[in-house]
């Protein structure tokens, strides 16, 4: 997979959500090819249980207009249980049909079945999530991402940008 997304939305206190994106040459992020961010006046209220019919529509914003992505990385879960109930990456991964790896920072007391991944030394894992592409391979993947942090420098950044902090 030569090109990899990484993808962030923020939602500021005053309205309107600011998407990010960034690209790297391969699933490990080993250089930055493309930053991109944009901004959505309007967006959905806060659903819970549902905060994919937030977030897709600023995904789908910040990917339109750049060169196709093969694999995309998201903040959070891609399915909240074993049985497969979605969280934001199934939703992404049916939506688009990219290949799809959450990464997520907290702990989902039904994720029992998400890779727990530890980078930089950090005693607290990274929680990993897959849809079309086996978990083992996504865990690998995060665990090989760039960056000497518990969070890869690839989510370091898309966050950042979201944040409008880029």
């Amino acid at each position: 997979m030569d090109r990899t997304g990484a993808v962030d939305v923020h939602y500021p206190d005053t309205g309107g959500a600011r998407a990010a994106l960034v690209v790297g040459g391969a699933p490990t992020f080993p250089s930055i090819l493309r930053e991109h961010v944009c901004w959505l006046d309007d967006v959905a209220a806060y659903e819970p249980g549902s905060f994919y019919k937030r977030e897709l529509p600023a995904i789908r914003a910040v990917l339109a207009g750049v060169e196709p992505v093969e694999l995309l990385v998201v903040d959070g879960y891609v399915d909240l249980d074993p049985a497969g109930r979605p969280g934001l990456g199934a939703h992404v991964h049916a939506e688009l049909g990219l290949p799809v790896i959450g990464v997520a920072k907290t702990a989902f007391r039904t994720a029992s079945h998400a890779a727990e991944v530890r980078r930089g030394g950090a005693a607290k894992p990274l929680y990993v999530t897959a849809a079309g592409l086996p978990l083992a391979t996504a865990a690998t993947y995060v665990l090989r991402m760039s960056g000497p942090y518990r969070l890869p420098d690839a989510l370091r950044r898309v966050d950042a940008l979201a944040r409008g902090r880029g």
